[in-house]
């Protein structure tokens, strides 16, 4: 906060004065921008905090980042409820919600829509465009705050781009991606892509591209990448 408001004190009177033909919205616009590019998440930092209620099951829950202390967590950021890509992305993270499990691993979505929405969502049949029931938490992130601190909310539109954020079990943020709203993603890759975290952190070795579960990795040495280099390449 101190470092938001040293940035503010010296950008204040450069503010003004791009402001001022524009009227006091623009100026606000302004500061507004300015907090947002103080805050954009990155990986080996801590992830941004976050509270909020979320709908999980049939009930209401105020959940917090602190909450998944020990797991790792993926926050999925999708635009809307009762849209038509979303529903596809989050009903297959209920299809590999097991998988998930097994990895140590929670899943919250999260849109700028209420907790309420989120139940309605969840209450309609899939074939009608719903959700119909889920094991993990949508959480609602209504006043926008959560997707601001994320760097992935469209200001102008109101609702926050498909990002995609994993924060390992010390609530250090390790892979993010966001794609357009027209593009849905593939959700078998966050499996591998912890499977791969997992398997580098407890044998000390790195995963080549298109690794999975299974698949050679690489000594991060001299000698041991020259061993892999020589043993795909045959």
């Amino acid at each position: 906060m101190a470092s938001i408001i040293n940035n503010l004190v010296r950008k204040a009177p450069e503010l003004v004065r791009s402001a001022i033909p524009l009227g006091p919205t623009s100026f606000i616009r302004s500061i507004g921008g300015l907090s947002n590019a103080v805050s954009v998440p990155k990986i080996q930092h801590p992830a941004p905090n976050f509270e909020g209620m979320a709908t999980v099951g049939d009930e209401f829950k105020l959940i917090r980042l602190n909450d998944f202390k020990g797991k790792y967590l993926i926050l999925f950021f999708y635009p809307l409820d009762f849209t038509f890509v979303c529903p596809t992305e989050l009903i297959a993270i209920e299809a590999l919600y097991d998988r998930f499990q097994s990895l140590n691993t929670s899943v919250v979505g999260i849109s700028i829509d209420s907790h309420y929405t989120h139940l309605a969502w969840m209450n309609t049949s899939r074939e009608k465009g719903g959700l119909g029931k889920l094991r993990y938490p949508l959480l609602s992130d209504i006043n926008k705050n959560i997707a601001r601190d994320y760097n992935v909310l469209l200001e102008k539109d109101g609702v926050a781009l498909r990002g995609s954020f994993l924060i390992d079990p010390k609530g250090i943020l390790r892979v993010m991606t966001v794609n357009d709203l027209n593009v849905g993603r593939n959700i078998e890759e966050f499996v591998r892509i912890v499977e791969a975290l997992q398997f580098s952190e407890e044998h000390g070795e790195v995963c080549p591209a298109n690794w999975t579960k299974g698949g050679p990795t690489i000594r991060p040495d001299p000698k041991g990448a020259q061993q892999y280099f020589t043993t795909v390449n045959k």
